[in-house]
């Protein structure tokens, strides 16, 4: 009797229509995918971090969506067979909810999405963020937003009095060596090291943020 094996899973592929935004050639191997994405996130950030609130508004809408894993689907596919079988939906959406049930195919989902993908999506809109595909590397100002990753001494003297000696996580009150300084927007997600963009923190909670940043 001839046994069946499972194919290995595939490499994690980039979403084409990212590969399109970012104007690279649609065969362009995943490593230099990686690469160009990493530089873009080191460049620009979601103005959502430092502005507060989504300057583009609805335009992020006109953007593609970023794909689903196979895992979820599956679990929406298997939703829709229920709440059809169970007469939801008005007559279009049942037509159409229908097609999608009969030709859903779960190859044609990702086993995980690349963490680039992941961190370049719109938490409120749901959409790629347009920031990453049309931002350049420096500021409307005459000057070059900080890119170093290196905090000036003197920027560390003013955040330090600015925050009064206290870790701004868990408020404790901490002695000259114990100053931690922490880029509230992280330096590899396109954190600059400007004094709005730097706090205090003790080396307890500066490192349990470090776990927690996975770019």
């Amino acid at each position: 009797m001839r046994k069946h094996t499972r194919p290995k899973d595939s490499p994690v592929l980039y979403d084409p229509t990212v590969v399109r935004l970012v104007y690279l050639p649609k065969d362009t191997p995943p490593a230099e995918v990686k690469h160009t994405l990493k530089t873009i996130l080191r460049r620009v950030c979601k103005p959502c971090w430092e502005l507060k609130y989504c300057p583009y508004g609805p335009l992020v809408e006109r953007f593609p969506l970023p794909r689903i894993t196979r895992k979820d689907a599956i679990t929406h596919n298997e939703f829709l067979k229920e709440q059809l079988k169970a007469g939801a939906y008005d007559p279009p959406r049942r037509r159409a909810f229908s097609r999608d049930v009969k030709n859903f195919d779960a190859s044609n989902y990702p086993e995980q999405i690349p963490e680039e993908e992941e961190f370049m999506s719109c938490r409120i809109f749901g959409h790629f963020c347009p920031v990453f595909f049309a931002a350049e590397p420096f500021t409307e100002t005459e000057d070059l937003r900080r890119a170093s990753r290196a905090i000036p001494f003197q920027t560390k003297l003013r955040v330090a009095r600015r925050d009064n000696y206290t870790c701004q996580e868990c408020g404790k009150t901490l002695r000259e060596h114990e100053l931690e300084f922490d880029h509230i927007i992280p330096h590899s997600l396109g954190g600059t090291s400007e004094e709005h963009n730097v706090r205090l923190t003790c080396l307890k909670c500066n490192r349990k943020k470090g776990k927690l940043v996975r770019l």
